[in-house]
């Protein structure tokens, strides 16, 4: 059982490391809020996608690609309207930051995009081959939330040298930049598979 979890967490996470959009979303995200909240959200969606990766099987991957990037799109300029009409001022102490809208804003930017991408797959292929669904699930979440906390710290790290040099209105118009090209990236991922 173990040889399906370290089999399922390369497979998942060399997969998903290539070029990967939530990498950085995750990131995005570091920098603008507290690592924990971030991790917390990011860990609890990686969860449930990969249940219903196992869940489902191979079914996932017929999902029509126009879907998964209006879901996707939808997802990172919704997170980047939020960081938009975020004040830059600090309303709470940094231990009640709203933690609780950082891990909701982490959770929702991760489960409501790229809905049969690489790493889903790659589990759901695995669950049907090896029929280990714990081990696979527990291998993929592993292998992703790996992905992410990479992404996270470096986002922190990247937050704490920020603080001291940049001011917060700028690094908000820097997020929302970043996550409105995300978010136009999936809109022309949708207009490409229209024409193919």
């Amino acid at each position: 059982m173990i040889v399906v979890f370290l089999a399922t967490f390369a497979a998942v996470f060399i997969a998903e490391i290539v070029g990967d959009k939530l990498l950085y979303t995750t990131g995005v995200l570091a920098a603008r809020y507290r690592t924990l909240p971030i991790m917390l959200g990011m860990a609890i969606a990686f969860m449930a996608k990969m249940g219903v990766a196992v869940m489902v099987g191979s079914a996932i991957a017929k999902l029509p690609r126009t879907l998964v990037a209006a879901i996707t799109a939808m997802s990172f300029l919704t997170v980047a309207f939020v960081l938009w009409r975020k004040s830059d001022q600090p309303q709470e102490s940094r231990d009640t930051h709203r933690a609780h809208k950082a891990a909701m804003g982490s959770f929702a930017a991760i489960f409501f995009s790229e809905w049969g991408d690489v790493g889903q797959i790659t589990a759901a292929t695995l669950a049907a081959k090896y029929h280990a669904a714990l081990m696979v699930w527990a291998g993929a979440v592993t292998a992703m939330i790996t992905k992410g906390t990479l992404a996270a710290f470096l986002g922190a790290g990247l937050r704490r040298w920020i603080h001291d040099r940049v001011s917060p209105a700028v690094v908000r118009y820097v997020a929302v930049t970043l996550l409105l090209v995300l978010g136009l990236l999936s809109v022309t991922e949708i207009l490409l598979s229209k024409q193919t």
